[in-house]
C-alpha cells in the first residue's frame, strides 16, 4: 500500500496547460483602437492546468501534472513553479518552441479578458504511454480546454479506462463532442460555458440540460456561488463569501481543484462546495493566478472564523 493511500491523502492527476501570465491592470477596459495607461503590470505562472494543479496542492493533494512546455524561458520558470508546491513534473514534456502565454487584462473590479496563445500546448495530443502510470490509483483526473481536444478526449477516455473519476472544466467554451462528454463524470463549467453550451441563461435550466449529457455538475456562478447537482438527486446551492475582489483570475480553477481534493476525501457535495467557496474567496482578493491560491491551513482557518 502507498504512503498516500494509506495516510489518506487525495492523489490527482492534472492533464492540462501551462502559461505564462502577462497581466496588465487597468481603471477600464480600452476601447477599440485606443491606448490606454495601466496602472501595474504582473507577470505569473498560470494556464488553467497548471492553476489546478497548484490549487489541488495547496489544498492537500499529492499532484502529478502532464502537458508540455517549450524550451524557452518561460518554460523553466513553469516547471520551477509547479515544483515549488511538491507537484510531480515528470510528465511535463519540454517540446521545441515557445510556451503558453496567457496576455491577461484587469479591470478595476476584478473583471478581466484573457487572450491565451498556447505554444507549447498545442503540440499535446495525449498522455504518452510512459506517463499513464501516474494514473494508477489515483482519485481524480482533472482536464480543461486549452488542450487540443482530441488530447482532452484521449485524456477523458484513458481516465475512463483506468476507473479514474474525470473532472472537465469546459473553458474556453466551445461545443463538446458526444464522444468526450461519456468519459466525464463531473463537470466543471462557469455560467457562461454553462449557457453557451446548452443555450439556458438561467442557471438551473442550465443543471438540468447538463444532467442530460454527464452523471454530476458543478455550475460556479461567480459572486452569485456555485450550483451543484447529480442525476436523481436535488440540487445543491452554495453561496460566494462576500469579499472585495482585486483580480478574479484563476478563481474557477482554485474552484475546481480545492473542490475535487474535498470530495478526494469523502466530504459531501455540500461540505466540498464550502471548502472549494473559502478558498476562491482567498484567491480573488489576491493578484495574480496561482500566486492568488492560499495553502490548505489558510481556507480551514476562514472556514472555522
Amino acid at each position: 500500500m502507498s504512503d498516500d493511500v494509506s495516510s489518506g491523502v487525495p492523489r490527482l492527476v492534472v492533464f492540462g496547460s501551462v502559461n505564462m501570465d502577462l497581466v496588465a491592470y487597468v481603471d477600464r477596459m480600452p476601447g477599440g483602437g485606443e491606448t490606454f495607461t495601466g496602472t501595474d503590470f504582473r507577470q505569473v505562472p498560470g494556464g488553467k492546468g497548471a492553476n489546478q494543479a497548484v490549487a489541488a496542492a495547496r489544498a492537500g493533494a499529492r499532484v502529478a501534472f502532464l502537458g508540455a512546455v517549450g524550451d524557452d524561458a518561460f518554460g523553466q520558470e513553469l516547471r520551477a513553479n509547479l515544483e515549488a508546491d511538491g507537484i510531480d513534473v515528470t510528465g511535463l514534456r519540454t517540446v521545441p518552441g515557445v510556451s503558453g502565454v496567457a496576455h491577461i487584462v484587469v479591470e478595476g473590479d476584478g473583471g478581466n479578458r484573457i487572450i491565451v496563445v498556447p505554444g507549447a500546448n498545442g503540440e499535446v495530443d495525449g498522455v504518452p504511454e510512459t506517463d499513464r502510470g501516474s494514473l494508477v490509483g489515483a482519485d481524480a483526473l482533472l482536464l480543461q480546454l486549452e488542450l487540443p481536444m482530441e488530447a482532452v478526449t484521449a485524456g477523458a477516455r484513458l481516465g475512463r479506462a483506468m476507473g479514474v473519476p474525470v473532472y472537465l472544466t469546459p473553458a474556453p467554451a466551445q461545443d463538446l463532442p458526444d464522444a468526450l462528454l461519456a468519459d466525464v463524470d463531473v463537470l466543471v463549467p462557469n455560467q457562461h460555458e454553462a449557457a453557451a453550451i446548452t443555450g439556458h441563461d438561467e442557471p438551473d435550466a442550465a443543471l438540468a440540460a447538463l444532467l442530460e449529457r454527464v452523471p454530476e455538475v458543478l455550475l460556479t456562478l461567480g459572486e452569485d456561488g456555485a450550483l451543484h447537482g447529480r442525476r436523481g438527486e436535488e440540487p445543491v446551492r452554495v453561496p460566494a463569501r462576500k469579499v472585495r475582489a482585486v483580480d478574479t483570475t484563476a478563481a474557477g480553477d482554485t474552484y475546481c481543484g480545492s473542490f475535487a481534493v474535498a470530495r478526494a476525501e469523502g466530504r459531501s457535495p455540500r461540505e466540498a462546495m464550502e471548502f472549494a467557496a473559502a478558498a476562491a474567496a482567498i484567491s480573488v482578493g489576491r493578484h495574480g493566478a496561482s500566486s492568488s491560491m492560499a495553502p490548505r491551513g489558510e481556507v480551514e482557518a476562514l472556514l472555522r472564523g
